[in-house]
């Protein structure tokens, strides 16, 4: 019988080291291959510690201590941690073998807090109720169906969240005391299998602000009467129109809430929504970039928002009154998250990632302007401060427009043209922005390989106009942004153009399948992970509660001239052009990007003869969370490119 994965490891690079021995790592029973060769204990060594590094979160700030939960990974996948203060220890609360994917604290009492978890990655979120003096575990949902995490009642008597449980599809609102699980009932019926999720509880807890996406370019907020069920839309849009709103919060008066949004501007702003009369008042007008994301102080007195200047995050500050800023610290480069003000007003928390450091939490003091760091997660025992800073590079493309991405180059030890990986962001409408590269700095530090993150057409951050730009039929045109960069490669001094290798996970999985069969004879070999290969059979199979809200993306396969033109431009299809090796990895519990996809694709190329390796994780879902899983796949890819790209 096979053994674990970390007692295995263990076991074979004990006998390298001790012994001078050969051995092999073999793949435990929980992960499936096919093609890919044994794979020698020597390269476990050599990347031993580009798998060491960890990455935290805040989570929850304690209802009046200046503590938090937060999550990290001390074994296998993130779990609960509590902390007590900057740099303090780490004290686990959960111990599961799924990762979690929230926690939240009840906003007035500190003897319990909400979180929720999956299983093996399928996303089917449960909520659970955490004791802290007893430490136990009380299951809130059904078990069954995919639920959010939700958002506490001021008062901290009722927790309002998404739920699919009445038909699998549709995601409808329930509400229930945590501290009665018995309580939890149905607040309202929703429908149209499009994204509803609850935003905020009015201070007297009557009213709900509530997000409906129904696209990318699309969404609404609407208010709900908590105790008549009656809804109202808060940002009605024209005819034709497509405005995007991303989150809401009320003002301490309720008279009106803040949200970000696109309307009037390519960008995304920070307005106030006067509820009354539905007047905008734009608050960052003099800022050209999209307000990624914001908190406000439970005073009502302060806003904090971050925004993306060409990838890299900017801390801003606003007196909520007078609505002009007020001074704050500038952060050194990198990208800002999880913004979250503690309930006195006085710190504001959140999480920082950047090239030369994983992600970590840090609070500002708001009357000292003093930054504070809370974790220092672990790097392997590497020098990160080594590790290179991206260029941000441009290129114009097939039809005049401009494209940009970050390069990262190897160390000036490795001379000569380098090889390149080119790594394609999910989404898809995402947007690569420069932060801690993790396992991919051994293939520049180490392998010598250079790695270019595109942005192409379809990517955030660059306005409206370019985000809707690969819509529908125009779907074929973002490979051709990656076809120009190959162009633009081969006239690069420092970069080989007959060796590239293209990547990319989810989205960028698919775009990997597509480049690798529109432009087989450019590059040397291809490494999708749970990327679409058939947009009719994925459409068919993704689960019901995302199928409509990806259709508005990718378009109807339901439409007969849809069908067609989806039909066409799927890799599958193409999969007679693939003569380079291809290594494909997926996770069988995938709710988004069915593990057939990949399937098909590899049955393919098998059939016709094209060098395939295939990696199935039986407990992972949309990418692998467990680091047991991620190893592997990461020696394996090592040898993959050793064995196609670097030669």
């Amino acid at each position: 019988m096979r053994r674990s994965i970390p007692t295995l490891l263990f076991a074979v690079i004990f006998t390298a080291y001790c012994f001078g021995q050969t051995a092999d790592i073999l793949p435990a029973d929980n992960l499936v291959t096919d093609g890919i060769p044994t794979i020698p204990a020597q390269i476990a060594k050599d990347v031993a510690r580009y798998t060491e590094f960890r990455s935290a979160s805040l989570l929850s700030w304690h209802p009046s201590k200046h503590e938090m939960l937060i999550t990290t990974r001390f074994a296998d996948v993130p779990q609960v941690h509590y902390l007590k203060f900057p740099g303090g220890a780490r004290t686990q609360l959960t111990f599961f073998t799924d990762r979690i994917g929230g926690a939240s604290f009840n906003p007035l009492r500190d003897d319990c807090f909400v979180f929720n978890k999956d299983v093996g990655g399928g996303e089917w979120f449960q909520n659970y109720r955490f004791d802290i003096a007893t430490g136990d575990i009380t299951l809130l949902t059904d078990g069954k169906s995919r639920n959010t995490l939700g958002i506490w009642s001021r008062d901290g008597r009722r927790m309002m969240y998404g739920s699919t449980r009445r038909n699998g599809k549709d995601i409808d609102f329930y509400i229930v005391d945590p501290m009665d699980p018995k309580s939890d009932s149905m607040f309202a019926q929703l429908s149209d299998g499009e994204a509803w999720s609850p935003e905020d509880w009015s201070e007297d807890g009557t009213q709900v602000l509530v997000h409906r996406e129904v696209s990318a370019n699309q969404s609404f907020i609407w208010l709900f009467d908590v105790k008549t069920g009656k809804r109202t839309l808060a940002t009605p849009q024209e005819k034709g129109e497509e405005i995007a709103y991303q989150g809401a919060l009320f003002s301490k008066d309720g008279k009106g809430f803040y949200t970000v949004t696109d309307r009037e501007s390519e960008f995304l702003r920070l307005a106030y929504v006067d509820l009354s009369s539905g007047k905008h008042a734009y608050l960052t007008m003099d800022i050209p970039w999209d307000v990624d994301e914001f908190d406000i102080s439970k005073d009502g007195k302060t806003i904090a928002f971050s925004v993306n200047e060409d990838g890299s995050s900017a801390l801003h500050l606003m007196d909520a009154a007078t609505r002009k800023e007020i001074p704050a610290p500038k952060l050194p480069p990198g990208l800002i998250s999880g913004l979250q003000f503690h309930k006195d007003g006085t710190l504001l928390g959140f999480n920082m990632v950047s090239a030369h450091s994983a992600n970590d939490i840090y609070t500002l003091s708001i009357a000292d302007q003093k930054i504070d760091r809370w974790t220092f997660s672990e790097t392997g025992g590497l020098n990160v401060g080594s590790f290179p800073e991206p260029e941000l590079i441009r290129w114009k493309t097939f039809d005049g427009k401009m494209i940009s991405g970050f390069l990262y180059r190897p160390p000036a030890k490795f001379t000569g043209r380098r090889p390149l990986i080119i790594n394609i962001h999910g989404g898809p409408e995402a947007q690569f922005r420069p932060a801690f590269l993790g396992r991919n700095n051994y293939y520049l530090n180490e392998l010598g390989a250079a790695i270019i993150f595109p942005n192409v057409r379809g990517s955030s951050g660059y306005g409206k106009t370019f985000l809707k730009l690969d819509n529908g039929v125009k779907r074929e045109d973002s490979y051709h942004d990656i076809g120009t960069l190959i162009d633009w490669i081969k006239d690069r001094p420092d970069l080989d153009g007959s060796r590239i290798m293209v990547t990319g996970g989810s989205y960028g999985g698919f775009m990997t399948f597509a480049v690798a069969t529109i432009y087989n004879d450019a590059i040397r070999c291809s490494l999708p992970v749970v990327g679409i290969t058939n947009f009719v059979t994925f459409l068919e199979h993704t689960e019901a509660y995302r199928r409509d809200l990806r259709r508005v993306e990718y378009g109807d396969e339901r439409d007969s001239s849809m069908r067609a033109f989806l039909e066409k431009i799927s890799p599958l299809n193409k999969a007679q052009n693939v003569t380079k090796p291809m290594f494909v990895v997926q996770g069988k519990n995938d709710p988004r990007v069915p593990y057939t996809e990949a399937e098909q694709m590899v049955s393919t190329l098998k059939k016709q003869q094209t060098p395939v390796w295939f990696l199935l994780a039986k407990d992972e879902g949309h990418g692998f969370a467990k680091k047991k899983n991620q190893d592997y796949q990461f020696y394996a890819t090592v040898m993959f490119m050793k064995e196609y790209l670097l030669k």
